[in-house]
């Protein structure tokens, strides 16, 4: 059973950066896009980030510009980098396969932005 985990998270000021990382094990992210999914506070969850197996990457309209996803297939990690941090951005991060049938959820790591 695949379970990513997520690592990184924390509290940043607002307009400062973060950076998150995404491991499995087993050769797992090698083949399979990969994506960020961020859930609110309020409990809605979004995809925010994307990127191919050949590092081709998807961004949401609310990051575009500000993330930056990145991948080391010889690692198996997938990275996350938040720069120019809004309060919006708060949220706790997962990562997954893009697939309709993901594997199990990590327990995400958490983002918090601050004024």
């Amino acid at each position: 059973q695949v379970q990513p985990m997520e690592s990184g998270g924390g509290m940043v000021q607002a307009g400062g950066s973060l950076t998150l990382s995404c491991s499995a094990s087993g050769g797992v992210f090698t083949g399979n896009t990969m994506a960020w999914y961020q859930r609110r506070p309020d409990g809605t969850r979004d995809t925010v980030a994307a990127i191919t197996t050949k590092g081709m990457t998807m961004y949401a309209d609310s990051v575009k510009g500000r993330f930056v996803a990145s991948r080391d297939n010889a690692k198996e990690i997938v990275y996350l980098q938040i720069n120019d941090a809004k309060p919006e951005d708060t949220g706790t991060y997962f990562c997954n396969k893009v697939d309709t049938k993901p594997w199990s959820w990590g327990q995400g790591t958490q983002v918090t932005v601050f004024s």
